[in-house]
């Protein structure tokens, strides 16, 4: 069986987080108001500090990348989207749908590929580029599209107009997954990454069923079930309180735990709550600014390194 978790991550420190124009005419989660933004800089930077320790407390290696004021990336502190790494040595890098989200490729992409590269070992280190589809407009974010339930080699990804079904389909044919497409809705308005409506663990999966197209429905359901993973239905808003964007880690001790934002942890219910930690525990942090302001949850900052 491959392995579904790591315990070691890239989560990118943000400089000058902000409500992104670019995104959200497609982001539907994302807010914004008059607050000053060096105020909500500093509300980011103490929650992106405080899920970070949290992480580390558990012995995850946490490889903390600062950012810089130029050129403006006020998302870069949501690293899953532009990249993703694999067992056996592989880096995949997509295109991104935002012009200031491309960016953050051009900042960070060398450090990461040596971050990669180290924890390849021996295996060969190879990179699979996708970026330059954005000047064909066929957009792939990462495991922000894609949700993968990495132990059955198993790709989900609800089509968007952050996701393209082509570009998905040739993914999962280059890296040897079995493809899981489908459409899901938050209020009528397409839902725009995978991770908002789904997370994946070891043994389970939470998810908003009902948010999924009802001709594509049944099909996710038995996809999930047939890879031994328990589902745990989600409500609508639960997903808007970020309780699918969850990612499942493994700490020093080798155990592995659950970790979502504390306005997630709050939108469960006791037995939810319960279902989830008979499998592992839960560890919530309140990044209530991040979600606030950037529309993404606790999965979104962190970028897993196999």
């Amino acid at each position: 069986m491959y392995k579904h978790t790591t315990n070691e991550v890239v989560m990118i420190r943000p400089v000058a987080f902000a409500f992104n124009a670019e995104t959200a005419v497609n982001n539907a989660y994302q807010n914004n108001d008059d607050t000053d933004p060096k105020i909500i800089q500093e509300k980011a930077l103490a929650e992106f500090d405080g899920l970070v320790a949290k992480l580390e407390e558990r012995g995850v290696k946490v490889n903390v990348l600062e950012d810089t004021p130029t050129p403006a990336t006020p998302d870069s502190i949501f690293p899953n989207n532009w990249f993703s790494t694999h067992e056996g040595g592989l880096m995949v890098v997509y295109p991104m749908f935002a012009d200031n989200r491309q960016e953050e490729i051009y900042k960070f992409r060398n450090t990461v590929e040596d971050i990669a590269e180290k924890k390849a070992g021996e295996h060969d280190f190879t990179i699979i580029d996708y970026s330059r589809n954005k000047a064909r407009d066929l957009i792939l974010e990462g495991t922000g599209s894609l949700v993968i339930d990495r132990k059955n080699r198993v790709a989900y990804c609800s089509l968007s107009p952050r996701a393209d079904e082509r570009l998905f389909e040739k993914w999962c044919k280059e890296t040897d997954h079995k493809p899981c497409a489908f459409v899901s809705y938050q209020d009528d308005t397409v839902i725009y990454h995978t991770n908002i409506l789904m997370g994946i663990g070891t043994d389970f999966a939470l998810i908003g069923l009902d948010q999924i197209r009802e001709e594509d429905r049944e099909r996710v359901r038995k996809s999930l079930e047939d890879g031994g993973n328990e589902i745990i239905e989600l409500t609508a808003d639960q997903l808007k309180a970020g309780a699918g964007n969850c990612i499942e880690l493994t700490g020093s001790d080798g155990k592995n735990f659950l970790v979502m934002s504390t306005q997630a942890y709050e939108s469960l219910r006791d037995d939810q709550v319960a279902a989830i930690e008979k499998h592992l525990p839960i560890v919530h942090s309140d990044i209530r600014t991040i979600e606030f302001y950037g529309g993404g949850s606790a999965r979104c900052t962190i970028a897993e390194i196999f």
